[in-house]
């Protein structure tokens, strides 16, 4: 039978309360009881029906998936959402050019007609959510083998999918919780009308960049403002100049009390993925194999980034977001292998698996029901030991290496109704129009010398790298005749290929023919083939089965555990306190920064610590009105206690009231082990305070027509 969600009472059947509050991504529809009390003895004075509720608005009504992969929420009455910098970086990039360069300059919408419009940018509201365990798992059994398992669920889910859309416009998840032990649908109403409003200058919004990412202390404005519109009846539309502002159901007062040591903060989001309750094996696959991959690969592409970046103002402008979104990840994964080490996670994960395997064997039938679960287990991960470096390389310095190459994946249908002689030419030239404005997309912000240059160099690290065996068959034979060196081999197929050319390639949408000549396609597809041929001898080993029954066990063993899901970009709850840290021994950092950090760190001219005269100015004056503290000095960032990960930038730290207090975008370098194990002592979520937000709103953008629409408490 379907079980409804009950508010109140379903956080018994799904998590045992025991340990400290700040760790915890909990599913805020389900606190209540043990939960609910703690949060009220660090301070909160909200109930649970204030922070979620389908009854009345509440808390929920103003968070907001933005973007397919941050966290937003609104902070008027009219749709006037808010997100961090980092997550708006790709709308202000394509809004700008040298003429009007919004990521340096920043850009502020004087009015709602200077507001701009974002193709393909959508934010979703949750409307709806169910236990559906029982009907997923519906004629699952036992004796199933995985694959069978695994198709008897995907067909409970489509048909259970399709039940509950019916004709509505909305989204329908249905998300595996605990390793497959449960399973919750989520319904989204999904808005594709998202007008950028508001974003600082570089100087402020990515202020530290690279250098000072994932660490504390921080001085950066990391913000951004967006508007939903809506329909004239209120209903999600796609884009009109007939669309109005979105009348918020509920949205966040924002305080200029500012923080102090201990005061109460909640974090709602939607935390991307976390991986708390994974075995010894996985954590050495990380830190041995895909870590140290990732690296290698991006390290090569970051070098050719910026050689072109810094020698070209115009290209710094195109490839600013991509050059981010590739340097977030790589510096990650550099931290992860250090704190994973030095938090000694997989020597921990050996002592509970030890555990576990002493309480089954204490108890025959649990002996029988786990019996052989480290073995399949260890199979696995032996087996995986094989092709994980081979498949990230495949990945990062493949097809994802070179723009060409992975823009090319694009035209793999098109080009099998070509060959397979289908449809006629009149259809294919009328499909092919269909994809001219993703070429006009491409092209605007592509280079064709940085991707050049990529491309030889990813190729060349693939080569060298990869064992041979692994690499795709006329890479392979490529790389023998020349040493390892692609530049010859790049440079003849940049020079033939339509894929690096705008021109020939709107000259081939004319007249599509197949493109098994094309040197990049050919590349694409000799790199994915052996890509598949590689994850298929990858997945002849499997450990799901193991890792279910290990998770059930975990469960039953340690029946006081805080079992609270792993992050999966569904909403969380997180609640803890402000708080410094000692990150070693003799140090402490405190608990905020400010714009006299700033000031100090800044390097007129660099890319990475200059900021805008007028903010030098205001610091100069000390012109910080309302917004200072009682020591007259600008506070920045703050830290929290809270457990966050990737997913939750942009997501609102919410005080004991209800009330914005800041704006959380990062987490700190002693703790990058977090996502597999959360480190008690030093784990903090770094957040923008939101005083700094006004500020820069009010006294640096003078942006008045925002500061109206905005409800600011004491």
């Amino acid at each position: 039978m379907r079980k409804k969600i009950n508010l109140m009472c379903i956080v018994m059947m799904l998590f045992a309360f025991g340990a400290r509050a700040d760790e915890g991504m909990w599913l805020p529809y389900s606190i209540n009881g043990q939960n609910l009390a703690d949060m009220q003895r660090l301070g909160c004075k909200l109930t649970a029906e204030q922070i979620f509720s389908f009854n009345q608005p509440s808390l929920k009504d103003a968070i907001v998936q933005f973007g397919g992969g941050c966290t937003g929420e609104l902070i008027s009455a009219e749709g006037l959402l808010l997100t961090n910098h980092h997550c708006g970086l790709g709308q202000v990039q394509a809004h700008s050019s040298v003429e009007h360069d919004y990521l340096k300059d920043g850009f502020w919408a004087r009015s709602k007609d200077q507001e701009l419009p974002n193709e393909g940018l959508t934010v979703f509201f949750l409307n709806y959510i169910e236990d559906v365990t029982d009907a997923i798992l519906k004629g699952v059994t036992d004796k199933m083998s995985e694959s069978d398992r695994d198709a008897k669920i995907a067909e409970n889910g489509k048909r259970l999918t399709t039940e509950k859309k019916g004709t509505r416009d909305v989204r329908v998840e249905i998300v595996p919780f605990y390793h497959g032990n449960q399973y919750i649908l989520f319904v989204y109403d999904v808005y594709k009308d998202v007008r950028l409003v508001a974003c600082p200058p570089w100087g402020i919004g990515k202020f530290g960049a690279d250098t000072d990412n994932w660490t504390w202390p921080r001085h950066k404005g990391d913000f951004c403002m967006f508007r939903v519109y809506t329909a004239p009846d209120g209903s999600p539309a796609e884009y009109s100049k007939k669309n109005v502002p979105m009348k918020s159901k509920h949205f966040l007062p924002i305080s200029l009390k500012g923080v102090q040591p201990g005061d109460y903060a909640m974090v709602l989001g939607y935390p991307g993925s976390t991986d708390r309750y994974s075995t010894s094996g996985s954590v050495k696959n990380v830190i041995e194999l895909e870590d140290p991959a990732i690296v290698a690969c991006r390290t090569t592409k970051l070098e050719q980034y910026r050689k072109h970046m810094d020698a070209d103002p115009a290209v710094f402008i195109q490839y600013a977001s991509k050059q981010a979104s590739v340097s977030n990840y790589w510096k990650y994964s550099i931290g992860q292998i250090k704190q994973l080490k030095r938090n000694k996670v997989m020597e921990k994960r050996l002592e509970q698996e030890q555990a576990f395997r002493n309480w089954a064997n204490a108890d025959p039938a649990r002996k029988a029901k786990y019996a052989g679960i480290f073995d399949e287990m260890d199979k696995y991960w032996a087996h995986q030991s094989k092709y994980t470096k081979a498949l990230i390389y495949h990945r990062e310095a493949g097809w994802n290496g070179s723009e060409a190459v992975y823009f090319s994946l694009r035209f793999r249908q098109l080009n099998n109704i070509i060959e397979s002689k289908t449809a006629s030419q009149d259809k294919i030239i009328e499909r092919a129009s269909g994809m001219k404005k993703a070429v006009q997309d491409f092209f605007k912000d592509y280079n064709k010398a940085l991707d050049r240059d990529v491309t030889i160099a990813m190729l060349n690290l693939f080569y060298k790298d990869v064992d041979h065996s692994q690499l795709p068959v006329n890479l392979r034979k490529v790389g023998d005749k020349s040493g390892g060196d692609f530049t010859a081999y790049v440079n003849k197929a940049f020079d033939k290929s339509i894929f690096v050319d705008e021109n020939k390639m709107n000259a081939w949408l004319a007249n599509p023919k197949s493109l098994a000549k094309d040197p990049i396609f050919m590349l694409m597809y000799d790199i994915l083939q052996s890509y598949w041929d590689l994850s298929e001898q990858a997945e002849k080993v499997d450990c799901s089965r193991a890792d279910r029954l290990y998770m059930e066990g975990l469960k039953e063993m340690q029946k006081d555990r805080n079992f609270y899901p792993d992050a999966n970009f569904t909403m969380r709850l997180t609640y803890g306190s402000v708080q410094d840290y000692q990150p070693a021994d003799g140090v402490t950092y405190s608990y905020y920064t400010t714009l006299d950090g700033v000031m100090a760190k800044y390097k007129p001219g660099d890319w990475e610590f200059d900021v805008p005269q007028e903010l030098i100015k205001l610091w100069e004056k000390k012109d910080y009105g309302r917004y200072a503290d009682k020591n007259g000095d600008l506070v920045v960032n703050f830290i929290t206690t809270n457990d966050i990960t990737g997913g939750n930038s942009g997501s609102p730290v919410i005080d004991a009231q209800g009330n914005l207090i800041g704006l959380a975008f990062d987490g700190n370098w002693e703790a990058m082990s977090g996502d597999i194990a959360f480190e008690n002592e030093v784990q903090r979520t770094i957040c923008m305070d939101a005083r700094y937000l006004l500020f820069i709103i009010d006294k640096m953008a003078n942006a008045q027509n925002l500061m109206q629409e905005l409800k600011i408490v004491q």
